[in-house]
C-alpha cells in the first residue's frame, strides 16, 4: 500500500443542528471545528441539517408539502380570465 496518498480515517462527531442530535462515527471528512465528547476527549465535529433523529421517515412525523400537482397549478396560474 502507497503511503501518504490515502484520507485520514478518524471518529467524527457528527452534529444535527436542527434536534441537537450528535453521534459519533468514523469518517474522512475534513472540518475545522472540534467539540468535546462524553468521554471527555476533543473530536472534529461536522454540522448536518438532517439526521435519523430529525428526518420525518424516520421520526414517523408527516410533512405536508404539495397537495396540488404541477398541471393543476399550471392551469390554475395562467388560466384565461
Amino acid at each position: 500500500m502507497k503511503k501518504d496518498i490515502h484520507p485520514n480515517y478518524r471518529d467524527v462527531v457528527f452534529y444535527d443542528t436542527s434536534s441537537e442530535y450528535k453521534f459519533i462515527t468514523k469518517s474522512t471528512i475534513e472540518t475545522s471545528e472540534t467539540i468535546e465528547w462524553e468521554d471527555g476527549k476533543e473530536y472534529p465535529v461536522y454540522k448536518i441539517e438532517v439526521s435519523s433523529n430529525s428526518h420525518p421517515f424516520y421520526t414517523g412525523k408527516k410533512m405536508l408539502l404539495d397537495t396540488a400537482g404541477r398541471v393543476e397549478k399550471f392551469n390554475k396560474r395562467y388560466a384565461k380570465k
